[in-house]
């Protein structure tokens, strides 16, 4: 099989270096030849498709990775056909407006901690070979229509969110005196920890939060802080903006 890579930017290159990683041959990769395409084919003995046509005709499995505005133009007119798997990661471009017919069309939210095999993966239609090349970069969330899909594509946002969050706290702790170093592994580490309670435990997560949350507490004390300056209202009006420009996409 050949999994061709189409608009070859930041995402693609994480994507690629998460394939490598899952110990997918480079010969089975073949990018189309812009962006990052020359660099990264240099670098991990990749080939290049003469264009997006080529790309096409070769390969068994396309994943887009264009800029959301530009995906409908960059696959009209190519030689699609009957067995071949378009994964789109273009946020907000319902499968509506992905001329690729007769190949099936899937959309996926890849995160750049594919990077690392880590990202949990929205899919929206969970076509098994899609799962199956998706799995490669870290555990796949398949959802059952496309409207579900757009508001899973918010964690996308909340990703970057988290990133922030994590690098804020590092830095009020490490400014404390602590080492920096340090300090950003205990901050990226409770995240994950918080994340892996909440992904592996069956409770609810009302409950997981209420056990840690014990009256005059420091994690009482803080919640109080954030509730108080409004920080759970303002998370939510960040998520609906989100979900409303990527619904407006969908007009």
């Amino acid at each position: 099989m050949i999994l061709g890579i189409l608009g070859v930017g930041h995402l693609a290159a994480t994507l690629v270096a998460g394939f490598l990683r899952s110990g997918l041959d480079p010969a089975a990769l073949l990018l189309s030849p812009r962006g990052k395409a020359r660099e990264l084919a240099a670098r991990h003995g990749i080939a290049l498709a003469g264009d997006n046509a080529d790309l096409v005709a070769r390969s068994s499995a396309v994943i887009l990775t264009t800029r959301p505005a530009d995906a409908p133009a960059a696959v009209a007119g190519l030689p699609w056909r009957e067995g071949q798997i378009v994964i789109s990661a273009c946020a907000g471009v319902p499968l509506a407006h992905l001329a690729v017919q007769p190949a099936r069309g899937v959309r996926a939210m890849p995160l750049t901690a594919a990077e690392i095999g880590a990202s949990p993966t929205a899919c929206f239609p969970p076509l098994l070979e899609a799962v199956s090349i998706l799995q490669r970069l870290g555990p796949v969330i398949a959802l059952g229509g496309e409207i579900e899909f757009e508001a899973a594509t918010v964690n996308a946002a909340v990703y970057g969110w988290a990133l922030s969050l994590i690098r804020q706290s590092a830095g009020w702790m490490a400014a404390k005196g602590p080492d920096a170093q340090a300090m950003r592994q205990l901050a990226a580490l409770t995240f994950t920890a918080a994340g892996r309670m909440i992904a592996e435990k069956p409770e609810p997560m009302e409950d997981l939060l209420g056990e840690l949350v014990t009256p005059g507490g420091i994690t009482e004390l803080g919640l109080g802080v954030l509730a108080e300056g409004g920080v759970p209202q303002c998370w939510d009006a960040a998520s609906q903006a989100v979900y409303d420009r990527l619904m407006a996409r969908n007009a």
